[in-house]
C-alpha cells in the first residue's frame, strides 16, 4: 500500500438533499443493512484485506436507526463523518493514540461500500483504508503506516511523503519512487536511507518489508540512478570511482574495454573477460534480470553482493564510454567473501573462475530453500532414467543462470577389482579439467665427476624416463662418458654438503629441475660389506677455519666451502695418511703443493726432531696429523652446520683401528696444507658414540687454515668445469589435439591408495577402476587444460601446444547420451574466449583473447591494453581455459540480436573504428 496524498475528490459523495433523499428510497430495508454490515464485521481478518475505519460516534447514531427500525425517525445518521479521527483536515493525518471500539470501529470493504453507497461519505473526506498485516502470531489492521520522505540523489532538497505498509516490500518503495520522479524504463536506481547517525546504507535486498528493514515514519530515503556509463554516483563521492579521469569523454565499442592490473591482479582479469563475453550471461546482466533473481538468503551464497558486484563491472564494460576501468570494488569484494584472494599475491585464473562461477550460482540461484536430495544410484536401471533423475535432483537445489549456461552431466562408473560391482551415478559439472598427454621421459641437468684429478666436472643433459630410477640415470650418462654405470654414485648437492646421496632403486620423481645433481666416479660403494676387498667411498667436506668475534679472539669457526667429493680408498690404505695422500691427489688440479723449501718445518723444535732418529713411536702419534682431539679445541669450536659434541676418533670400516695406528708421519716432517677429522652428514663434529651412530659412514672434513687455504687452493679453478655436447640437447614436444585431452579424461584410470571407493557388495574399501564419460553438455562448455602438474616431488608447468578448433569442435563422439540426429548443433561449438598463461609455476602472466558478440572481432585483453586480433594468432602454448559456445545457442542469439537491430537500428551500430581504443 502506497499512499501520496489524500484526494477528496476520490469519494462519490451526494451533496444535494434531493440525491440523499433518492438514496434513502433505494436502501434496503433497515434488518437488511444491520444484518449486511454485522455479518461483514465478524469474518475474519485475511492478511493483505482492506479494513476501513468508521467514527464510533457515526456508527452508534447508525446502529440507534437501524435498530428502532423507522426510517423516517429523527435519528437518521446523515453521511458517514470521520471528522473526530483526523488531526487536520488538510493533511488528513489521522490523530495519533486512537483506541479501536473507543474512537473507531472496523468494517472489511464490502460493509463500508454498503454504508457509502447507502448514506455517502462526508464532503471532502477521504476514506481511512488500512491493510490486515500479519505479524509474528498475529494478524492486525495497520493503524498507523510508515511515512517515508522520498528524494533524488541529484535533489536532496525536494522530497515526497508517501506511506507504506510495514508489510510493503522495498521494491513496492523503489517503483514508486520510479514513478513519482519520472525515471525511464531502462535506467537503473537503487535505494539508499538515511540512518540515525547521519550516514547512507544502502538498501541490498529489495524483496523485504519495511519492517524487516527496521524502517521508520520521517526517514529519509534516497533514490540514486545508474550514470549512462555504467558507474554510480556514490562511487565518486566516496572516492571508489572505478573509471580514469582520461576517460570522461571517450565513446567506443561495448565491450572492447580493459581492466587495470592492480598488482597481481592479471589473473582476475583475465577471468572476467572471459566471463564477460559469454553473450547469454552478459545479456542476462545488462537486461537486469539479474534483480529478480538475487538471492539474500542463501546461507551458501554472499548475500548477492557477488553478483551486484559483478553485474556493475558488466555494465561499466559494456557502456562503450570506457577505454579501462579499475576494479578495485569488485577486487575487495571477492576478497572480503573468499580470503584466499585477499591481498595481492599472484593466484590461478582458474581457481578464481571456478569460485566465481558458484558464488554467481549461489548469489543467483532461484531456490530459497534447498530440500534434502538422496543421490541416486544406477541400481540396475535404464541410463536415461536415472540421469533424468539426476539432474532433476540437481536443479531441485540448484537454478541459476550459471546452470542453465554453464552446467552440465557426467556418467561416472566404478568397478570393483574383486567382486566386479558396478556403481554408475550421473554428476553435474561446471567445466572439464582435462589432462594434457605427458611426455614419458624428462631432461635432467647433471654434473659428472670423474675420477682423473685432470678432467674436470663436465655439465651433461640426459634424457630419463620420468617414472624411472637413479640407475636409469646411470645408464644415460654411461653412454655419454664410458663410465660403467655401477661405477656411479649420484649425489643432490646443497649448500656445499650432501643434501642425499642416492641408492640405485630410488625414484627419479625425488629430483627436481632446480636441483644440483653431482654424480662421481667411483671404484667402490658407499655400502661397507663385511669381507669385502672392494675400495670403500668416502664423503669429504672442505672446511674453513675463521675467527669469529669474541672478547678475547680465540673463538673458531669452521664454514663449508667448495663442491663436496666421494673419494675412493683402497682398503689397504686406509688410514690418515693414505686419506691425506690420496686427497692431495684428487686435489692436484686445483691444490698446489708446497715447494721444498716450504717442506722444511716452521720452528726450530722441528729440526731437532728430525735430526734424533731414536724418538720414541709416542712422539711420533703426538705430531700426526689426525683429527683435532684436544679439549680446549673442541669446547671453542663453532661451526656453521651446528654446535660440536665430540669427535669420534675411530672409522668403523677398518679392523685395527687403522686410523689411529698409522706409521704416518715418517721422520722428516713436512708442512700439511689440512687436517682431517670425521663429522656428521651436516658437516659438524656432532658424532656421538651410540653403537648406532658407529656403525653408519663416517663423513670425513678437510680443514684449512685461511692462509694456507689462500696460498695453495685456486677457488677459480676449483669451480670451473666443461659442458658436454649434449648440453644443447632440448627434448622436443609435438603439438596434441584437443581432442586427444578429452579422450585422455574418458579414459579408464585405477583410484590412487589416498582415495579408495566403498564397495557395497565387498563392505570394503577398493582401489576401483573409474570411467567419466559425458552425457549432457552445456550452451557454454569451458574447457580447463591441466598444464600445472603438482606431485609429492615436483611441481612443473606443462608448455605442450594443444591445437584447438576456432569453428566446429564437434563432441559427437564423446558425448553418450542418445543422440538427437535431427539437431547436430547441439554438439558443435565455436570458441569465444581463452585464458593465457605466460611463464613458469613461480611467476607468470595471464592475458586474454575474447570474441565480441556484438561485432564477432577477435581482441586481445592484456590487463588495460586491448587490442584487434586475427584468428590464427589466438592458438599459442599459452591457451590455458577456453570458452566453447554451442552452435545452435550462439545462431539463436544472433536472430535475437538481429530483431533488436532491425527494432532500434541505433541500438546495435557499429562505432567509428577511429575512435575505438586498440592500445
Amino acid at each position: 500500500m502506497a499512499a501520496v496524498a489524500a484526494d477528496p475528490a476520490a469519494a462519490a459523495i451526494p451533496a444535494s438533499d434531493e440525491e440523499r433523499e433518492r438514496q434513502r428510497e433505494a436502501m434496503p430495508g433497515l434488518d437488511e443493512q444491520w444484518r449486511q454490515v454485522e455479518n461483514g464485521r465478524e469474518r475474519p481478518l485475511r492478511a493483505g484485506e482492506s479494513w476501513f475505519l468508521v467514527e464510533k460516534h457515526w456508527y452508534k447514531q447508525w446502529e440507534v436507526y437501524v435498530k428502532e427500525g423507522d426510517q423516517d425517525a429523527n435519528t437518521f445518521p446523515g453521511c458517514v463523518n470521520n471528522a473526530g479521527l483526523f488531526e487536520d483536515q488538510i493533511n488528513w493525518h489521522l490523530r495519533e493514540g486512537l483506541i479501536e471500539g473507543e474512537d473507531y470501529v472496523l468494517l472489511p470493504a464490502t460493509a463500508w461500500n454498503y454504508l457509502v453507497s447507502w448514506y455517502g461519505l462526508e464532503d471532502g473526506q477521504p476514506p481511512i483504508e488500512r491493510k490486515v498485516i500479519e505479524l509474528p502470531g498475529i494478524r492486525k489492521v495497520e493503524l498507523y503506516p510508515i511515512e517515508l520522505l522520498l528524494v533524488q540523489h541529484s535533489d536532496m532538497e525536494t522530497a515526497l511523503t508517501i506511506q507504506f505498509s510495514h508489510t510493503d516490500s522495498l521494491d513496492l518503495v523503489l517503483q514508486t519512487a520510479r514513478e513519482q520522479f519520472l525515471v525511464e524504463p531502462q535506467e537503473d536506481t537503487r535505494l539508499w536511507i538515511k540512518n540515525s547517525e547521519g550516514s547512507l546504507d544502502r538498501l541490498y535486498n529489495t524483496q523485504i518489508t519495511l519492517l524487516d528493514a527496521s524502517l521508520e515514519t520521517g526517514q529519509l530515503v534516497i533514490m540514486e540512478t545508474r550514470n549512462k556509463d555504467g558507474t554510480w554516483p556514490s562511487a565518486q563521492l566516496c572516492g571508489m570511482n572505478n573509471i580514469p579521469e582520461e576517460d570522461e569523454d571517450f565513446q567506443g565499442q561495448p565491450g572492447i574495454c580493459g581492466l587495470t592490473n592492480l598488482g597481481n591482479t592479471c589473473f582476475m582479469n583475465s577471468a572476467l573477460q572471459c566471463l564477460s563475453n559469454v553473450p547469454q550471461l552478459t545479456e542476462y546482466f545488462l537486461n537486469n534480470r539479474y534483480l529478480e533473481e538475487l538471492n539474500f538468503r542463501n546461507p551458501l551464497g554472499m548475500k548477492g553482493e557477488l553478483a551486484e558486484a559483478y553485474a556493475d563491472l558488466v555494465k561499466q564494460t559494456w557502456s562503450g564510454y570506457h577505454r579501462s576501468i579499475v576494479p578495485n570494488v569488485f577486487k575487495n569484494k571477492v576478497g572480503h567473501f573468499a580470503s584466499q584472494f585477499l591481498g595481492y599475491q599472484q593466484h590461478d585464473s582458474q581457481e578464481l573462475l571456478s569460485f566465481l562461477l558458484d558464488g554467481l550460482h549461489e548469489d543467483l540461484n532461484r531456490v530459497k530453500k534447498k530440500e534434502y536430495v538422496e543421490l541416486c544410484n544406477g541400481a540396475g536401471r535404464p541410463d536415461l532414467e536415472v540421469a533424468q533423475e539426476a539432474w532433476q535432483n540437481h536443479k531441485r537445489r540448484n537454478d541459476s543462470v550459471i546452470v542453465d549456461t554453464f552446467h552440465g552431466l557426467f556418467k561416472s562408473t566404478l568397478v570393483c577389482p574383486d567382486c566386479g560391482n558396478v556403481s554408475v551415478t550421473f554428476d553435474p559439472f561446471c567445466y572439464l579439467s582435462v589432462p594434457l598427454p605427458v611426455c614419458s621421459r624428462r631432461v635432467l641437468e647433471v654434473f659428472f665427476v670423474p675420477m682423473d684429478p685432470r678432467r674436470k666436472p663436465e655439465q651433461h643433459r640426459v634424457v630419463v624416463p620420468k617414472k624411472g630410477n637413479i640407475s636409469d640415470l646411470c645408464v644415460a650418462l654411461s653412454t655419454h662418458t664410458s663410465v660403467a654405470p655401477d661405477k656411479m654414485i649420484v649425489a643432490d648437492v646443497f649448500s656445499h654438503r650432501f643434501y642425499k646421496l642416492y641408492q640405485l632403486e630410488d625414484p627419479l620423481s625425488g629430483i627436481l629441475d632446480r636441483d644440483d645433481i653431482f654424480v662421481y666416479e667411483v671404484t667402490g660403494r658407499i655400502e661397507p660389506v663385511e669381507g669385502s676387498r672392494d675400495d670403500i667411498v668416502v664423503p669429504v667436506y672442505l672446511r674453513e677455519r675463521t675467527p669469529s668475534r669474541d672478547y678475547n679472539n680465540s673463538y673458531y669457526g669452521l664454514i663449508l666451502f667448495g663442491h663436496p667429493l666421494l673419494v675412493s680408498v683402497p682398503r689397504d690404505r686406509f688410514s690418515w695418511e693414505g686419506l691425506y695422500n690420496i686427497l692431495m691427489y684428487r686435489l692436484s688440479r686445483y691444490v698446489t703443493k708446497p715447494s721444498s723449501d716450504e717442506d722444511d718445518g716452521d720452528e726450530k723444535g722441528d729440526e731437532d726432531d728430525d735430526d734424533n732418529e731414536d724418538s720414541s713411536s709416542d712422539e711420533e702419534k703426538e705430531e700426526m696429523p689426525a683429527p683435532s682431539t684436544s679439549s680446549s679445541v673442541q669446547e671453542t669450536e663453532q661451526e656453521q652446520a651446528g654446535p660440536s659434541s665430540g669427535v669420534t676418533k675411530r672409522c668403523p670400516f677398518l679392523l685395527d683401528n687403522s686410523l689411529h695406528t698409522s706409521q704416518w708421519p715418517p721422520r722428516r716432517r713436512r708442512k700439511q696444507l689440512f687436517t682431517l677429522q670425521t663429522v656428521n652428514s651436516n658437516g659438524t663434529s656432532d658424532r656421538t658414540t651410540s653403537p648406532e651412530e658407529v656403525q653408519t659412514q663416517p663423513y670425513i672434513a678437510m680443514d684449512w687454515e685461511p692462509e694456507m687455504k689462500r696460498r695453495y687452493y685456486d677457488e677459480v679453478e676449483a669451480e670451473g668445469y666443461v659442458k658436454h655436447d649434449c648440453v644443447g640437447y632440448m627434448l622436443k614436444k609435438s603439438p596434441v589435439q584437443l581432442q586427444e585431452c578429452i579422450k585422455l579424461f574418458t579414459t579408464v584410470e585405477t583410484l590412487e591408495k589416498e582415495n579408495p571407493w566403498y564397495c557395497s557388495s565387498c563392505k570394503q574399501h577398493q582401489l576401483a577402476t573409474k570411467k567419466l564419460d559425458l552425457w549432457m553438455l552445456p550452451e557454454v562448455l569451458i574447457i580447463h587444460l591441466k598444464r600445472f602438474s603438482f606431485s609429492k616431488f615436483s611441481r612443473e608447468k606443462l608448455d605442450t601446444l594443444v591445437q584447438f578448433p576456432i569453428r566446429d569442435l564437434d563432441f559427437s563422439e564423446f558425448v553418450i547420451k542418445p543422440k538427437n540426429e535431427s539437431a547436430p548443433d547441439l554438439y558443435k561449438y565455436d570458441l569465444i574466449a581463452v585464458s593465457n598463461h605466460y611463464g613458469g609455476m613461480r611467476d607468470g602472466h595471464y592475458t586474454t583473447f575474447a570474441c565480441n558478440k556484438d561485432s564477432g572481432q577477435w581482441h586481445y585483453f592484456d590487463d588495460n591494453s586491448v587490442s584487434p586480433v586475427n584468428e590464427n594468432q589466438i592458438e599459442s602454448k599459452a591457451a590455458y581455459v577456453l570458452f566453447y559456445q554451442r552452435q545452435d545457442v550462439g545462431r539463436r542469439q544472433s536472430k535475437t540480436a538481429s530483431s533488436d537491430t532491425l527494432a532500434s537500428p541505433a541500438s546495435g551500430s557499429a562505432p567509428n573504428p577511429e575512435i575505438m581504443d586498440v592500445n
